[in-house]
């Protein structure tokens, strides 16, 4: 694939159809790991969203283990609050 003379590239098909890309649909550029990424912007809120899950899942991954069977949900909200 070829950047044009005015920075401008096509995004293929398939890919545009996957992440519901369509005419007019805006998109967001940003940097990950050294890579370039494009995103929909409204796919910004539900990647937010997953991010949060995905800390909220690694607390819980540390977590394990550690409680005593038959705590209450508070006291594990407690102790999660404290990590």
């Amino acid at each position: 694939m070829r950047v044009t003379s005015k920075g401008q590239v096509t995004i293929p098909r398939d890919l545009r159809e996957t992440f519901g890309i369509v005419a007019n649909t805006e998109v967001i550029f940003g940097i990950e790991g050294g890579k370039i990424t494009i995103v929909p912007k409204d796919e910004i809120g539900r990647l937010a969203e997953r991010d949060r899950l995905d800390r909220f899942l690694a607390i819980l991954d540390r977590l394990e283990g550690t409680v005593e069977p038959g705590i209450g949900a508070d006291e594990l909200f407690a102790l999660a609050r404290e990590r």
